[in-house]
């Protein structure tokens, strides 16, 4: 049996800091009950000490969540932090406090203006304060991606030796290749003690578009749960794409000694669902989700597929809950593709006709990016 893989969705929390993607309290629970269905195994619901809203959602979506997902707050290594959290999570049945600080030189010189041992020193703390309110304490190294790794191993240790039963390692920036990152993940796993009773979670960025990859290589590497976000909400160019983990985690399990529980004939309908709230449109060519990533439309494609379709689609569209496949009619369609459409409205033609009917098509397609049935029926 392989690993699985918990998917951690914080859509309501990092999907939600996309400039334009706020969501209120509302709608925020109807996305987490679509989460809910699809089998999400935690769900980020805010960062308490933020606003009222959010320290409100984290309590509503505590109380929605039952036994069925995690439900987790958000904290800086910030005592007043942890206390909002704790409050907030006591409607929660299975509870979880997110809390740490950055790791990488930038972080720590920059932003913090701490040395390597205060940095270690908070860890610590932060943990075991949390602690105190529930006993599944997550803690992130954050910018871990830029981190020194003989460091990053020393506080990942220290947050282990403190109590924490999840260590989150995210790329931040999305700066690492995906080797140097699973890299990163085997070091941890084969120098920090006691690691192997705790998950490891990735957390990763696509700010240079390798989010995904770098999640896989993570996993491949011993991480057991992933962070991500429906569409790929997130900061800047955004967080990894639950849809894409998953999908890619489903075809390649054996490669990856790994599975999740995720019920895929969801996705699509989460992703609509999101994108309609967030008024966050998808690209067409979004993969897995997008409206063109099952749409043919060059001749050779189309004819392959409609012969076989694992000519050209390595899913099945029903697995994401997608409509079906899409032959799109244009100038670059073939006999194939042409025939196909007018036998679906009930037109057929003896082989000897249908030259003239495709010259007339092409005409029409000439003028126009898309032909549609309508103007197959003029014509």
């Amino acid at each position: 049996m392989t690993r699985k893989i918990n998917i951690f969705d914080t859509t309501l929390r990092d999907g939600e800091q996309s400039p334009g993607a706020s969501m209120n309290t509302e709608e925020k629970l109807v996305i987490a009950q679509q989460l809910l269905r699809m089998n999400v195994d935690v769900i980020e619901a805010g960062f308490p000490i933020s606003s009222p809203g959010d320290f409100r959602s984290v309590q509503e979506i505590g109380r929605l969540a039952g036994d069925d997902a995690v439900v987790v707050g958000l904290t800086r290594a910030v005592d007043k932090d942890i206390d909002r959290a704790a409050e907030a999570l006591k409607t929660a049945k299975r509870p979880r406090i997110h809390t740490g600080l950055g790791v990488s030189p930038q972080h720590l010189q920059e932003k913090l203006r701490i040395t390597e041992d205060e940095c270690i020193e908070r860890a610590i703390h932060c943990v075991k304060y949390a602690k105190k309110y529930v006993d599944d304490v997550e803690f992130y190294a954050e910018d871990a991606g830029r981190a020194d790794q003989k460091f990053l191993e020393r506080v990942i240790q220290a947050a282990v030796d403190a109590g924490a039963t999840v260590v989150n390692i995210p790329d931040t920036t999305g700066y690492q290749m995906p080797d140097d990152f699973g890299a990163r993940i085997k070091g941890l796993c084969d120098n920090v003690r006691g690691i192997e009773n705790v998950t490891i979670s990735v957390h990763t960025h696509n700010d240079l578009g390798m989010a995904t990859a770098l999640a896989l290589a993570g996993v491949k590497n011993g991480a057991t749960q992933i962070e991500c976000t429906i569409n790929g909400l997130g900061e800047r160019a955004g967080n990894t794409a639950l849809e894409e983990v998953v999908m890619a985690i489903k075809m390649h399990g054996d490669e990856l000694d790994a599975h999740t529980g995720i019920v895929t004939q969801e996705l699509t309908r989460a992703s609509h669902l999101v994108s309609r709230i967030t008024g966050m449109n998808v690209q067409a060519n979004k993969a897995i989700v997008g409206s063109n990533a099952f749409a043919h439309s060059s001749g050779i494609h189309q004819d392959g597929v409609l012969k076989a379709r694992d000519t050209y689609e390595i899913l099945d569209p029903a697995d994401v809950g997608a409509a079906g496949s899409e032959i799109i009619l244009s100038a670059r369609s073939g006999h194939a593709a042409l025939k196909h459409r007018l036998a679906e409205l009930g037109y057929t033609f003896p082989d000897n006709e249908f030259d003239e009917i495709y010259q007339r098509f092409l005409e029409i397609a000439d003028q126009k990016k898309e032909v549609y049935d309508e103007d197959l029926e003029s014509m």
